[in-house]
């Protein structure tokens, strides 16, 4: 395949739940290994797909929950989806990514009901600045991976040691082959919150994350993600990302990483 040939989505469409990671979808930490940013927006794909096929009632994503359970090879992912509590009201649906045959991440994704509540609608955060007033960024050079460079990066903070605001967006398809549901899209970029406000060089210390969970209180709208976030490193290898999350709207929920922080291997 010549260079102009190249896919640019981060991931290819296989049929039967199968789908093919490219380079885009490459991981931070090793070569060889898939980031869980686009993984996370796969899954969330899988779920909308398969809710959207049984016919379930049009409710609202509130949460979702991401444990990953070891290393993502960058090869053929599958993935099965199953409604876990169905409802017309609140409904519970659980997907799983696996890789060679073992199960590497689960996510679990809680919808519920529409309700107009405008008129006790309250308690959000102020909203940031937005992407148009922050100025153009790069990931800090000791990143490595086709992921992080694959999206375009603005900050308004000074990087202090973990504290950064900042929005995001990607040009890349999640999936080629088949619809992808903007909230797919969205969720697929929630991930990399984790590499924008370190506390220190990832070539020097590790702090990957074991899980991703995501709290919606408004639906997000267009293609930036915006992120208030703050990193903590504890005395004895354990950290936390938690993030506020935005729209150009405003502010539409919160995001929080379990961290294993460790010093990086020479």
């Amino acid at each position: 395949m010549t260079a102009a040939a190249q896919p640019t989505s981060y991931f290819i469409a296989l049929g039967d739940g199968r789908y093919q990671p490219t380079e885009h979808a490459s991981g931070a930490w090793q070569p060889g290994e898939m980031h869980f940013s686009p993984l996370g927006g796969l899954l969330t794909h899988a779920i909308e797909r398969h809710r959207a096929a049984a016919g379930a009632a049009p409710l609202l994503l509130a949460r979702m929950t991401f444990d990953i359970l070891g290393f993502l090879a960058l090869d053929e992912t599958t993935v099965r989806v199953e409604t876990r509590r169905p409802g017309r009201t609140i409904e519970l649906t659980e997907a799983t990514a696996s890789i060679a045959g073992r199960d590497v991440a689960v996510a679990r994704a809680w919808h519920s009901v529409a309700v107009d509540t405008t008129s006790v609608t309250g308690g959000a955060s102020e909203p940031m600045p937005g992407p148009d007033a922050m100025p153009h960024a790069e990931f800090a050079v000791e990143w490595g991976g086709g992921y992080v460079r694959s999206v375009e990066l603005r900050e308004g903070g000074d990087r202090a040691p973990g504290r950064n605001r900042a929005w995001q967006r990607t040009a890349h398809p999640l999936v080629e082959g088949e619809e992808v549901a903007p909230i797919a899209r969205w969720i697929g970029l929630i991930d990399g919150a984790n590499g924008i406000a370190v506390r220190e060089r990832p070539d020097e210390w590790m702090f990957p994350n074991l899980d991703l969970t995501i709290h919606l209180h408004r639906q997000p709208e267009g293609a930036w993600v915006g992120y208030d976030t703050t990193v903590i490193f504890g005395p004895s290898g354990q950290g936390t990302t938690s993030t506020e999350l935005h729209d150009q709207r405003g502010h539409v929920g919160r995001a929080s990483q379990t961290l294993t922080v460790r010093p990086a291997q020479r």
